[in-house]
């Protein structure tokens, strides 16, 4: 999850594929973190990055200048050994890098208007594919390889979105998920669903990607916000849960596997009625966490395990937990720990938090 220049300390953030690592970029370096203890396990500082990508838990690392030093051209991708403390490969492009996403055959470059699939193996391009201007390097990818799709904006002036399947680097499909334009949008973990928001931030809604059909859809809130980062819970068939950190400081916690009374869409009464009144039907389910993070600071959370309960007599899941993980772009780390039951029961804890830019390496711990 890149920035744009801003007045921020982490310039940004992300999750490796299973949530078990996460990483920062500064302008003085890049820090990696164990994401189940918050203890620093890397550290490198070489100037500013704008892009700091994992591959799992293995030594490669995708980084990414922010321009502020001649040697880190916003415009060079870096594939960096963690271990030997070298640069592996160089790839150069005539724009500047905004999205990079990684799995164990594909590597995704993103430019504004340009997006790139390579075989992550021999760095071979597989396919070029011409987007409309993405300026904010809007993007979505499953790293499962049997499901692995990858979503780019369709449209600078609606929430349309393109789904491509880039291990048969063939389209999948167009979803017109929104009237206004894409804010952000976030594919489960094994590429089987696709949540969305746009810049008017009101509505969140979850497609089926092998259907391209609606089947959720939540009320944020009646005021326009800006949605920073969307979650999906890891999943094999349908994510327990998904959740939204917003400008409001709020975050946001969709109980999909329990929206017994979510109205979904396909029924007779969705497929007659345009989205703009159906979804003045959908109820508010959904719980919050609020003042989780001061107002107006950007940040970006992920929901690294999700625990299920069952009912002993009928095998039946009665109340997942899951652990909820927020990185604020102002330098601090934060892990709720939510329940939620079938019936709509809901509370969270809060079990730590820690400023990731004063964190000491602990020189025993190595990727």
């Amino acid at each position: 999850m890149a920035n744009q220049p801003s007045s921020y300390p982490i310039l940004c953030a992300s999750f490796n594929q299973d949530a078990s690592l996460f990483a920062i970029g500064t302008r003085d370096g890049f820090r990696i973190f164990d994401s189940n203890n918050g203890r620093l396990c890397y550290e490198r500082a070489l100037g500013a990055f704008n892009i700091v990508e994992m591959l799992f838990s293995s030594n490669l690392v995708a980084i990414v200048g922010a321009g502020e030093q001649p040697s880190l051209s916003p415009r060079r991708l870096c594939l960096f050994n963690t271990m030997s403390g070298n640069a592996l490969r160089e790839l150069n492009f005539l724009t500047s890098i905004l999205a990079v996403r990684m799995n164990r055959k594909r590597l995704i470059v993103l430019l504004q208007d340009k997006t790139y699939i390579y075989d992550i193996n021999s760095l071979t391009i597989l396919d070029t594919i011409d987007t409309v201007p993405n300026l904010k390097g809007i993007c979505a990818f499953s790293p499962s390889l049997d499901g692995c799709f990858l979503a780019l904006p369709a449209s600078i002036t609606k929430g349309s979105l393109l789904l491509y399947n880039v291990m048969e680097l063939q389209l999948h499909c167009e979803i017109d998920a929104h009237l206004a334009p894409l804010a952000t949008m976030v594919l489960s973990s094994n590429g089987m669903y696709i949540a969305t928001a746009s810049e008017q931030g009101t509505m969140i809604r979850v497609h089926l990607v092998s259907e391209a059909t609606k089947s959720y859809s939540f009320r944020r809130g009646s005021y326009p916000s800006t949605i920073f980062s969307l979650s999906f819970g890891q999943c094999s068939q349908v994510p327990e849960i998904l959740v939204a950190t917003s400008s409001s400081g709020s975050v946001h916690v969709f109980p999909l596997g329990f929206a017994i009374n979510q109205r979904r869409s396909g029924g007779f009464l969705g497929s007659i009625m345009l989205d703009s009144i159906s979804d003045a039907l959908d109820p508010a389910h959904h719980h919050i966490v609020h003042n989780a993070v001061p107002a107006g600071i950007k940040s970006y959370a992920v929901i690294r395990k999700v625990d299920r309960v069952a009912d002993t007599s009928s095998s039946e899941i009665v109340a997942c937990r899951a652990t909820l993980a927020i990185i604020t772009y102002n330098g601090y780390f934060q892990e709720y720990n939510l329940s939620l039951s079938n019936q709509n029961e809901f509370s969270r804890s809060l079990d730590c938090e820690f400023n990731l830019l004063t964190a000491i390496a602990n020189n025993d711990v190595r990727l």
